[in-house]
């Protein structure tokens, strides 16, 4: 791939990623506290905030990694203040999409991903690439978005129809004219349906 659509691939992935997280950001601004730090389940160990806190770690070691060419996201930060406290989850969401821009300036770094695995080796080193990266990312976020949606509904707060729907499926419904209904069901609408990113 030449230098000039390495970077338009980077900065395509990078918005998918800032749009993502700009959905984030919006929900998020609409939490109480209280609602942030609910406690899901039998047990309790889910809540929003747990959630937002993965995705954030997530970024942050992407962002940690890319510069010095090994990503490893099972070594995260795990900051808590950003499960309890929405306020600072939206500060960091903000911090995370003005720096991902400046991942152009390691588009050139040979990448690696450290993936750990249990047995005789502790953990394994495989080549990736920052466009590679992103492209999980997206992924990543989208599907912990949408467990979030899940778990935001339960508690009587609404989402938009892509709140947690991944960029592909909002092409395929642009493509199709396909309308999500309120039931979960899905209809074919006569005319466009412009689906905000």
């Amino acid at each position: 791939m030449s230098e000039p659509q390495d970077s338009a691939c980077l900065d395509c992935l990078i918005e998918e990623n800032r749009l993502a997280l700009h959905q984030l950001q919006a929900f998020l601004e609409r939490l109480t506290p209280t609602l942030y730090r609910y406690a899901f389940g039998p047990t309790g160990r889910q809540s929003l905030g747990k959630h937002v806190r993965h995705i954030l770690d997530h970024y942050d070691a992407l962002l940690a990694g890319a510069g010095v060419g090994s990503i490893d996201y099972e070594n995260r930060q795990r900051d808590e203040r950003l499960e309890a406290e929405p306020v600072a989850a939206v500060a960091r969401v903000v911090e995370i999409s003005a720096a991902l821009p400046r991942l152009h300036a390691h588009h050139s770094t040979t990448q690696q991903m450290r993936y750990p695995v249990d047995g005789a080796c502790s953990s394994l080193t495989l080549s990736t690439s920052l466009a590679r990266e992103l492209a999980f990312m997206t992924s990543h976020t989208v599907h912990h978005m949408a467990l979030l949606g899940f778990m935001a509904e339960q508690l009587g707060v609404a989402l938009p129809d892509d709140f947690g729907v991944h960029p592909s499926t909002l092409r395929f419904w642009r493509r199709s004219r396909i309308v999500p209904q309120a039931a979960g069901a899905f209809a074919r609408s006569s005319k466009p349906r412009l689906v905000s990113q």
